[in-house]
């Protein structure tokens, strides 16, 4: 019989419904049934498409005798990090200083009032080499609560003062020690973070550090960054785009791209980025995609932006709702192809099918083989039988060729396999260029080039009639700003509209489905019905990025002011009076025991550094008050941080050189429509350069909105059928210029 969990709306929370757990999802009911038996919670943090997360559900949650413990000694609850962040965050904080290392499960055990006193990850259902067991854990944690509990209260109330002081120690430092003057400090962090990523940096392979390896997108960023401060051109420059480029270059070639499908995979387990672990998240797509298309603006190469071009294929394909939104993953687990087959002959549906890593992804030869068959039906043999005598050599066929360019072999290409999951499989890893290919087969680039997307395409195609992986179909607010941000950035650089119907599209969703007009809130997430968890510092701080590109990219004024609105917002819901800077959640939750400030750039980017850029650009487009103040302080209350260990925060650190910059405002005159307003935003997005903000003067009611901000505005026009830009610094604009020369001289 379905536990409480089969009348949750999270993914996660439903794939646990038929545990014989007696799971309860976060809440009153959880905490009152603790308190009433005075016993401790048992906190499984996961989300729905992550690999390990599956594994502790099927050995130990699905296993009777150990959910016998659980419902006897513990109060099971169930938490989705993916729609409470900042309840993850604590405990996570708490797992990583206790135990040196954190992930997903993650398990924790709290008394009734929500204290943590033990905690980890993954824990295997037996003991096994010298590592207790979950089930030996639960029961000796048990008797320890039955013999021992006022040692483990105390040891609970020490670990909730520990973490507070944790929340509060930064800002207070800071004031106490720190008087270096910004400028001199930021600048010293800067050069710092450079020399740790220029030393990490794996020549061969690209990326930091070996395995595994994760794209880190805010690293990729930062290096662009450098590479304009030091410019393009200079030696120091040049090198900071090549630390990127050759990363994204070899994340392109290798595994951790799905060739066939587009998009790319969470991690490498390996440093050649080769076997990845193959969930696909949203957050991951949005922002890969901006580094492609900076990789693209600093070299030049289109291959950055066709493969920023499969990404967004494959989110428009897979990842994005009917109604607008995008989706939050995909699983990396699924149904092998033979086994669903075998399965659906017996007339079992897909019930018994074991689930394996990857399934979805990886190819046999035979499999490649049957699907590039030569067209007209006949393998290499009968192409060879078919030729004339003293012909030459057969053509390659498309298998033969495809094989050579991705190391397709017939015993399969995974040398290391220690779960033994990619046994006579292939992970598709690009072994030469595109020419050099091409050479290899007496083949034109361009020919080369066709026959490679028409194997794709066919190899999609067959793809898809295998089961699919588990898609997690919440709309979460915080990603999908990232991926309007995104979209919106590749309108600008690849000058296509679609993208910006997309990033508009999504925008009008969450205004109508996740924002409440009356009390001016945001909600976390969406999934058929808007979730009853309001949002995060995250979702604030994401979507009014992808707010202020949006706009941006379309100059359509809604945007904009919705964006002041939602900062608004956020300063009242989220801003530290005290210590500056922003708290991950709200402060009318007596379920949060301790309200924390995000203080890493990591497979997301902190809201604190999104917020720094945010209230510039604010500054600068709209003279937001108070917003450069608030900026100013967010970077003041985080500068322990970013001294100690400015690698840890690198999207923090390009938000400080943007917060030290003098504010340079493009205002743009004339119908977007028009051939030579087209060509003036084109040079704009050309290569990446000095910051600046772009303002559209419409001549209408979006231009007025704006002069009642910046009153130079009003005055600003273009000539009937024309395009002009102004480079306005301050308070005073330039001349305008009308041509494109003229304005790549003004932009310098």
């Amino acid at each position: 019989m379905p536990n409480r969990l089969a009348a949750e709306p999270s993914p996660y929370l439903r794939q646990h419904a038929d545990n014989p757990v007696d799971w309860f999802p976060w809440g009153a009911e959880a905490f009152a049934r603790a308190r009433a038996e005075q016993k401790p919670i048992f906190l499984s943090i996961g989300y729905s498409t992550c690999h390990w997360c599956h594994v502790m559900a099927h050995e130990s949650f699905e296993h009777p005798a150990i959910a016998a413990v659980l419902n006897r000694d513990f109060v099971p609850v169930k938490l989705d990090r993916e729609e409470r962040p900042d309840i993850d965050r604590v405990y996570m904080t708490y797992v990583q200083q206790t135990t040196g290392h954190g992930g997903w499960p993650m398990s924790v055990w709290l008394t009734p009032d929500l204290k943590p006193f033990f905690g980890g990850t993954y824990f295997p259902p037996e003991d096994r080499h010298s590592r207790p067991g979950f089930l030996t854990l639960l029961q000796t944690i048990a008797r320890h609560w039955a013999n021992d509990r006022a040692k483990l209260e105390h040891g609970a109330e020490e670990v909730l003062q520990a973490l507070r002081r944790h929340a509060l120690e930064g800002g207070a430092r800071e004031i106490k020690d720190d008087t270096a003057e910004l400028h001199e400090a930021a600048g010293a962090s800067f050069e710092r973070c450079h020399q740790y990523f220029y030393e990490t940096f794996d020549e061969t392979w690209g990326g930091f550090g070996g395995a595994p390896k994760f794209p880190r997108a805010s690293v990729i960023n930062f290096l662009f960054r450098a590479a304009v401060l030091q410019g393009l051109d200079t030696p120091a420059g040049a090198d900071a785009v090549r630390l990127a480029a050759h990363t994204l270059q070899r994340m392109a070639e290798g595994g951790i791209q799905d060739h066939v499908g587009g998009g790319f995979h969470r991690y490498s387990v390996d440093e050649r980025w080769f076997v990845p672990h193959f969930e696909k998240m949203l957050y991951d797509q949005a922002q890969i995609a901006v580094n492609l298309l900076e990789a693209r603006q600093a070299t030049g190469r289109e291959t950055y932006a066709w493969v920023a071009r499969d990404l967004f294929a494959y989110v428009a394909r897979e990842l994005t709702s009917p109604e607008g939104g995008f989706f939050s993953a995909e699983d990396a687990d699924s149904a092998p192809p033979e086994a669903a087959r075998s399965d659906r002959e017996q007339g079992a549906g897909n019930q018994g099918v074991t689930h394996a890593e990857g399934a979805f992804y990886v190819w046999t030869k035979a499999e490649i083989e049957a699907v590039l068959r030569d067209r007209a039906g006949g393998s290499a043999s009968t192409v060879a039988a078919a030729l004339p005598r003293g012909a030459g050599p057969p053509p390659p066929t498309d298998a033969e060729f495809f094989c050579a360019h991705f190391g397709v072999k017939e015993e399969g290409n995974v040398a290391h396999d220690p779960q033994g999951e990619f046994v006579g499989k292939n992970i598709l890893m690009q072994q030469h260029s595109l020419a050099v290919t091409a050479r290899n087969f007496g083949l034109e680039t361009e020919a080369a080039g066709e026959k490679l997307l028409g194997c794709l395409a066919r190899l999609r195609a067959a793809r898809a009639q295998r089961p699919r992986p588990h898609r997690d179909d919440k709309v979460i607010t915080a990603w999908n700003g990232l991926m309007i941000s995104a979209l919106a950035r590749a309108a600008q650089v690849l000058g296509e509209p679609a993208h910006l119907d997309a990033a508009a599209r999504a925008a009008a969703f969450l205004e109508r489905e996740l924002y409440d007009a009356a009390s001016r809130t945001l909600h976390r997430s969406w999934r058929g019905r808007r979730g009853a968890v309001p949002g995060f510092a995250e979702d604030y701080a994401g979507l009014i990025q992808g707010l202020l590109d949006l706009y941006e990219a379309g100059f359509e004024i809604r945007w904009l002011q919705w964006a002041e609105q939602l900062q608004a917002r956020m300063d009242e819901l989220f801003w530290d009076e005290a210590g500056g800077g922003y708290f991950n959640s709200r402060g009318d939750d007596p379920a949060v025991i301790v309200r924390l400030k995000e203080d890493y750039d990591g497979a997301e980017p902190a809201a604190n550094s999104v917020a720094v850029s945010n209230l510039v650009r604010l500054d600068w487009m709209l003279g937001t008050p108070g917003a450069r103040e608030k900026a100013q302080r967010t970077i003041a209350a985080l500068r322990p941080q970013w001294r100690r260990a400015p690698q840890a925060l690198p999207q923090l650190l390009c938000a400080v050189e943007l917060a030290l910059a003098d504010p340079r405002t493009v205002v743009l005159a004339g119908h977007p429509s028009g051939a030579a307003f087209r060509r003036l935003v084109r040079v704009l997005h050309e290569r990446p350069g000095p910051r600046r903000s772009i303002l559209h003067a419409d001549g209408g009611t979006g231009q007025q909105w704006l002069a009642t901000r910046r009153p130079y505005l009003a005055d600003l026009k273009a000539p009937a059928g024309d395009a002009i830009a102004y480079l306005c610094e301050g308070m005073v604009c330039r001349p305008p210029v009308r041509t494109e020369d003229e304005l790549r001289a003004l932009l310098g």
